[in-house]
This record gives C-alpha cells, structure tokens and sequence, in this order.
C-alpha cells in the first residue's frame, strides 16, 4: 500500500532524526529551548553558531514570537536537509 503525501512527508521528517541543538531542551520549559534541527544540520554548525541559535531563538521565545528567522548559514543547511 502506497502512503499518502502527508505520510510521506512525515516519514521523511523523521528520517531527518530533528532534534534540539542542547542535550538538556527537551527538559525545559518551551520559552526556554533552543533551536529544533535535523542531525545533519546540527553535526556541520560550531559550537558557537549553536550558542548564537539558541540564543537568537531563546530570545524571540521569550519576547512572545513563535518563530526566529535563521542566520544565513543556518538557512541554507536547513533547506539541503530538507
């Protein structure tokens, strides 16, 4: 039986194993978190374009928004995972 778009589109999210850039996220509370990125994305970063994310998305999170925009370089990793 063949999937359906959205399936598809599910399994190929999970395949991509997205996770927090920070080991100890998941614990926190959401206004707190970090970036959520596919492995692939989060192994090529350094540690201090890591910190620079979090900060970035901790800081839009604790202003209201539900969104922060990435650095350049994060952008174009993210779209070659997808």
């Amino acid at each position: 039986m063949a999937l359906k778009k959205s399936q598809r589109s599910l399994k190929r999210w999970t395949d991509q194993k997205w996770d927090y850039i920070s080991k100890g996220d998941k614990k926190k509370p959401r206004r707190k978190r970090g970036r959520y990125l596919p492995a692939s994305v989060r192994k090529s970063l350094t540690p201090s374009q890591k910190a620079y994310e979090n900060r970035k998305k901790r800081k839009a999170s604790k202003a209201g928004k539900q969104f922060a925009k990435y650095s350049k370089s994060t952008r174009k990793k993210v779209r070659r995972a997808r």
